[in-house]
């Protein structure tokens, strides 16, 4: 079990880095709205491995039989790999290939708020702006959110996998 957690960890992994690195050089131009969107859908697919790697050891490594529990246990850690690996990128990237991104993320952020709320709520709003940005300028609190996010859709996407892919030993 071990083993397979490692590969498809590793494939969730490097999925996740090159959809990532993939869309800094080439998807750049686009919105910020639709950026997220493409990065959403990019954890996704690297957390399919979670589906794949379960299916694996069941199939090929134990007989046809896995038990919930342990497709659970496979499915949260594959998906822990694959978000400490992305917590790990993302601090990189925003700490030494892009240290502006923060700035410019944020600044777009209120840019948008300046054209649909209203003057006293907009203060209020890009108050709370600032402060979420001094926060994500802190790597450890950076890291941590980012590697939750995937870790949390990992998990939804372990559970059902679980279900799933349950099968019970013939006797």
């Amino acid at each position: 079990m071990k083993k397979t957690i490692l590969k498809y960890g590793a494939f969730g992994a490097i999925t996740i880095c090159v959809l990532f690195i993939f869309s800094w050089y080439g998807l750049s131009t686009l919105s910020l709205p639709v950026q997220e969107v493409l990065g959403y859908v990019s954890i996704f697919l690297s957390l399919c491995f979670v589906y794949l790697g379960i299916r694996h050891y069941r199939d090929k490594e134990n007989g046809g039989a896995v038990s919930f529990k342990q497709a659970l246990t496979m499915g949260l850690l594959i998906s822990l790999i694959t978000a400490i690996i992305f917590g790990l990128l993302d601090v990189f990237y925003t700490e030494v290939l892009n240290p502006g991104f923060m700035d410019y993320y944020y600044a777009e952020i209120a840019e948008n708020m300046k054209g649909t709320l209203p003057p006293d709520e907009l203060r209020i709003r890009l108050a709370e702006l600032e402060e979420q940005k001094a926060q994500f300028s802190n790597p450890i609190l950076s890291f941590t959110f980012m590697a939750t996010t995937v870790f949390a859709i990992g998990l939804i996407i372990t559970l059902l996998s679980a279900l799933i892919l349950q099968r019970k030993a013939e006797s």
